[in-house]
């Protein structure tokens, strides 16, 4: 049985903020509900692993699974919270002589390779704008609107009539850009605020209230909200859709 696993939860600051003594920050402090790490996951199966995205608490993660290597990493896009922690990837790669495996599509390799040019003496950097096989899953990906911070990549996964999606960085989506996520047994949605109040033009990551919206359209079967700031409190009880899931780190679910 495969599996997935929420490694981070966090928005691009984490929680707690280091300069924030809101209320859900210092709880993240004490005793912990709301520590958030910057968002990633990792699918799990017999035939073995890859995460989604390499931030900045990529080597915290590991360490706290266990894991000494991890040789696929699928990303959405070239985001500092997203792709920080390819560096120590690659040089954990040097060290233990192995070449891991870089997925993304095209433009993003192409963006990766303009902040780290060294990444692909330790990686290969595989393109994957028609799609790919990891494990057992069928993956295919599209271009998908964060708002202000341009673009981001969402993914479909399917194995044996059952599928899935990671969209943690998206806003706003056209009608053209929710069709992949129709009918899925299972969303994972990046919702950062529970009501954000910024002005839309500033904005990059859908909201809860927004997020429920969404919902009416494309229709999941279970959805779980990540990649959230420290105006989400996992202490409190939220008027959510049934459906609906906070992650929280460590979280485990069945892809069945």
């Amino acid at each position: 049985m495969d599996r997935l696993m929420f490694l981070g939860t966090g928005d691009a600051m984490g929680v707690p903020r280091v300069y924030c003594d809101c209320n859900v920050c210092l709880e993240a402090r004490e005793s912990g509900a709301n520590r958030r790490l910057r968002s990633s996951v990792i699918v799990e199966g017999e035939w073995g692993c890859f995460l989604i995205d390499c931030g900045p608490d990529w080597r915290t993660q590991m360490e706290t699974l266990g894991y000494r290597m991890t040789e696929k990493i699928l990303v959405t896009h070239a985001h500092f919270d997203h792709i920080a922690g390819l560096p120590e990837w690659a040089d954990a790669c040097r060290w233990t002589g192995r070449k891991g495996q870089l997925y993304a599509p095209g433009e993003v390799i192409t963006a990766i390779l303009a902040q780290f040019p060294w990444l692909n003496n330790h990686l290969d950097m595989i393109a994957i704008d028609h799609g790919v096989q990891l494990g057992e899953w069928q993956i295919i990906g599209w271009k998908v609107y964060h708002g202000k911070n341009g673009y981001s990549y969402a993914y479909r996964l399917e194995k044996e009539g059952y599928s899935w999606g990671y969209c943690s960085d998206a806003i706003n989506l056209s009608h053209e850009e929710k069709q992949l996520l129709v009918g899925l047994d299972l969303l994972v949605l990046g919702t950062s605020f529970y009501h954000e109040m910024a002005e839309f033009s500033t904005r990059s990551v859908y909201d809860m209230k927004e997020a429920e919206l969404l919902l009416q359209e494309i229709r999941p079967h279970r959805v779980i909200y990540t990649h959230m700031s420290h105006d989400v409190d996992l202490n409190q009880d939220y008027p959510l859709p049934p459906e609906v899931t906070l992650a929280r780190t460590g979280l485990g679910v069945d892809l069945i």
